[in-house]
């Protein structure tokens, strides 16, 4: 187990631990886009109260601007053959991906209450430390959204990632 800090540009902090023993390539390929810098200076694109936070995926200046990580991943689940056991409660995060079960890459989501129905669909890989980082992705999530470019639940003001780094 290792763990990581999201820092955001207004301060506020979020520590994770990430569970290898539960989805190797999946906190593999997380802490390779830490170490590369990757996620520095995105956003938080999509927020829904009592759902989750994601983020991982984009910039935003004025508009949602995609960056996109070279490679996907397999996704570590159980409907995708994997024996991925970890429950989507608060403060899990997950990888997020498109209807394609392997096209997972760098966008996550953090969950802000228990989320049974995702349990077995996406690939869990760690969970906030303590109640001050669930606290923060719970704040988060209750920020005023707007649709921008054709997505929905964008952050008014948008909340960006200072940096992710190892603790």
């Amino acid at each position: 187990m290792c763990k990581i800090r999201i820092e955001l540009t207004d301060g506020r902090k979020m520590d994770l631990e990430l569970y290898k023993d539960i989805a190797p390539k999946t906190v593999d390929n997380f802490l390779k886009l830490i170490d590369e810098k990757f996620f520095d200076g995105l956003c938080f694109h999509r927020v829904i109260e009592n759902f989750m936070i994601q983020g991982g995926g984009f910039t935003f200046e004025n508009r949602l601007i995609p960056k996109n990580a070279k490679e996907t991943i397999k996704g570590e689940f159980y409907a995708n053959g994997f024996p991925n056991n970890l429950k989507h409660t608060a403060g899990v995060i997950s990888m997020a991906r498109t209807m394609f079960p392997n096209s997972a890459s760098s966008q996550f989501f953090i969950c802000v209450t228990d989320t049974p129905h995702l349990d077995g669909q996406y690939a869990g890989f760690g969970k906030t430390i303590d109640e001050e980082s669930l606290k923060v992705a719970i704040d988060v999530s209750k920020v005023a959204t707007t649709f921008v470019g054709g997505y929905d639940d964008v952050p008014v003001d948008p909340i960006v990632i200072k940096t992710i780094s190892r603790i």
